[in-house]
């Protein structure tokens, strides 16, 4: 199940009028919308607010609605309802304004709820006639984050606070409507983002003149509380979807990290002494080739096994760039891998290619179909793939070609378990990695070829009921 389109789904239903049944008792919107305006005056007078350059008054064209609402409802505008602030950010160099600081300052880091009741960082009392500070049950939403380009982060003021530079204060002229208000800006979040974004900056970014003139569905407040309701009753029910499927997404992941642990120590499937004992397959890879001495393995492996290392099972090659100066190397008929496409899986699609010029004029090399690769380099590292074509890769990508007296699932399998021991291998730093001498130098649990294949066997099968259960929760 979709949940984020189901959420979406609830959301567009409510803002249409669909959600909940109509009343024909409710107080129209109209009337809503006249005692909104008499606060806008009252709070004009009080000189608490300044009247704005757009009149409040400005009648919307029927026109240019969007969609069909109920008739007890009104389209309006933001600005009709709303004044607007923003913040900023005190000096740093200022101790004074942050050390021992207890009032909330809003930035974007902090917005990842829908209800904002703390900050990351506090400002003291020094610092608070430089702020403007907003009351609960303000709307915060960010106008300045490269957020902005998969969402718009939106929340609701819990408690007073002062807000940074990258966001924007909505302050209702009556709080009641807040919870409404915030749920018809979520409904429109794609629609805002596509029409409000501000082009030509390098920081993505809202106009929020244009923000400010949205158009917005009003219903009668009473109509308006029985929505909020609904929608917070659908999306808690939905909460528990959610965790429900992570949490037997979970539980899959562990199932098959736990089935990849069984299968290279010996454990998944028994073992037969009539099968041809691992020495055997050392012996016709390399007669020369002697067994890893068993004290330096990293557990025992049952009788008929043997340790050996990566190298020793096959050749294994990295890829490189071609320059990116030579067009000439780029857009030919030869797949050319980034640690990007490896999937944990078969490879059947490779997002470029390069030429044969590259292949002969550079150190790219050629891997055939049936390879086996694995990243070496930044966050993708220990990922690994099975290649359906020949192709060729970059520098961060190894690959395992020409592999001797093995299957090549069962390696892959090792590999995939292995990963966790790769990322180790592998440092931290911002751009982890780890060699091609590294990997052929990796201690392997050898069995015996028809073991091998019992293994294989055995994952792939119980690997493929725990797919079908996550199919199912994922309809």
């Amino acid at each position: 199940m979709d949940t984020k389109k189901l959420r979406q789904k609830i959301l567009d239903l409510a803002i249409r009028g669909k959600l909940v049944p109509q009343d024909p008792n409710d107080e129209p919107a109209s009337v809503l919308l006249e005692r909104i305006r008499a606060e806008k005056e009252r709070l004009i007078k009080e000189g608490k607010i300044k009247r704005g350059k757009k009149s409040a008054d400005t009648p919307n064209d029927e026109n240019e609605m969007p969609f069909e609402i109920p008739e007890s409802w009104e389209w309006i505008k933001l600005s009709d309802i709303a004044s607007f602030g923003g913040g900023k950010t005190p000096s740093m160099e200022e101790k004074k304004y942050w050390n021992g600081g207890t009032n909330l300052w809003i930035t974007s880091k902090d917005m990842k709820s829908a209800i904002i009741a703390d900050s990351m960082m506090k400002i003291t009392d020094a610092a608070l006639p430089l702020m403007t500070i907003y009351e609960p049950g303000t709307l915060l939403i960010v106008t300045r984050s490269g957020i902005l380009r998969r969402m718009l982060p939106i929340a609701i003021l819990d408690k007073k606070a002062c807000v940074n530079q990258d966001l924007k204060a909505i302050s209702l002229y009556l709080k009641t409507i807040h919870k409404y208000i915030y749920y018809v800006i979520k409904a429109n979040e794609v629609f805002i983002l596509k029409k409000c974004h501000k082009d030509g900056t390098t920081v993505d970014s809202i106009n929020f003149e244009k923000f400010i003139d949205f158009q917005i569905p009003l219903p009668p407040l009473a109509e308006q509380q029985r929505i909020v309701s609904a929608i917070e009753q659908w999306f808690a029910e939905i909460d528990i979807l959610e965790n429900a499927k992570d949490d037997l997404q979970t539980s899959i992941a562990k199932a098959k990290s736990k089935i990849l642990d069984l299968a290279i120590h010996g454990k998944l499937v028994p073992q037969d002494p009539n099968d041809e004992p691992a020495i055997e397959l050392l012996k016709r890879i390399n007669p020369e080739l002697k067994p890893c001495d068993n004290a330096d393995s990293p557990y025992k492996v049952p009788t008929g096994w043997e340790w050996c290392k990566l190298g020793n099972i096959g050749k294994w090659q990295s890829g490189a760039t071609p320059s990116r100066m030579n067009k000439e190397y780029y857009n030919g008929n030869i797949p050319w891998l980034k640690t990007g496409d490896l999937n944990d899986g078969f490879i059947h699609h490779i997002s470029e290619s390069i030429t044969e010029k590259a292949l002969q004029e550079t150190s790219v090399k050629l891997n055939p179909a049936g390879s086996v690769l694995i990243a070496m380099y930044g966050a993708t590292i220990g990922k690994v793939g099975i290649l359906t074509f020949s192709a060729t890769t970059n520098q961060a990508c190894c690959a395992c070609i020409g592999y001797k007296c093995i299957e090549k699932m069962y390696l892959f399998y090792f590999l995939l378990s292995h990963k966790e021991q790769f990322i180790m291998l592998g440092g931290g730093g911002a751009q982890p990695n780890i060699s091609k001498e590294k990997i052929v130098e990796t201690l392997f649990p050898l069995p015996p070829l028809a073991e091998q294949q019992r293994i294989v066997a055995k994952i792939e099968e119980l690997f493929a009921v725990l797919d079908n259960i996550k199919e199912s929760i994922e309809v």
